[in-house]
């Protein structure tokens, strides 16, 4: 590859940042019904066909900020979980916390991860690997805890019921002085269960 294709290939990959950069600003500050072409390419000062030189519309657009959002994840579950030590219900705990943070401060990056229909495939051979690494979390986090459940099927149940918990309480449907109990209970259900 020649030098200016070297550069013409950098300067693309820093639009392609810049544009899934931009998307999730603008759905951060004014949600997702906010983010389209026309807004985006103002933002980001190129023009539309430019746009859709990177992303065929604005579903792709939110799958790679979905995608993004699926690398911070992991990274914020990692460090809670390897944080915690050696004890597995406390990696739990702190996992939990970790996610249900993210979730809170990242609304719409969230949403777009979780809520919003994707063409991003889960638990397929198509799953991307920023999807399989996150999940691999749970799986490393309820493994130690399983007790002869299918691990695989805890940390579904697991992420499922964290994702419910963000889900009601980003839209006020529980009791906000509750919250801290819920997740002991969660917590305490996953660990004893495998006794």
């Amino acid at each position: 590859m020649s030098v200016q294709q070297q550069r013409r290939e950098r300067e693309r990959a820093d639009r392609h940042r810049l544009i899934v950069k931009a998307a999730r600003e603008l759905a951060e500050a004014e949600g997702w019904a906010a983010v389209t072409t026309r807004r985006l390419s103002e933002a980001v000062a190129y023009s539309q066909p430019v746009l859709y030189s990177h992303f065929k519309g604005k579903d792709a657009i939110v799958a790679a900020v979905a995608t993004d959002g699926f690398e911070e994840l992991t990274g914020a579950l990692r460090a809670a979980r390897t944080g915690a030590g050696a004890d597995p219900a406390a990696a739990l705990a702190a996992l939990a916390d970790a996610y249900l943070d993210f979730a809170g401060a990242h609304p719409a990056l969230y949403e777009a991860m979780f809520v919003r229909r994707s063409a991003l495939e889960f638990a397929t051979e198509n799953t991307p690997e920023a999807l399989r690494t996150a999940f691999a979390e749970f799986l490393l986090t309820v493994g130690p805890l399983a007790g002869g459940r299918d691990t695989d099927t805890l940390a579904e149940l697991t992420w499922s019921a964290l994702h419910g918990l963000a889900t009601l309480d980003r839209t006020d449907r529980l009791r906000p002085d509750l919250a801290e109990g819920r997740l002991e209970l969660l917590v305490d259900a996953v660990v004893s269960g495998g006794r």
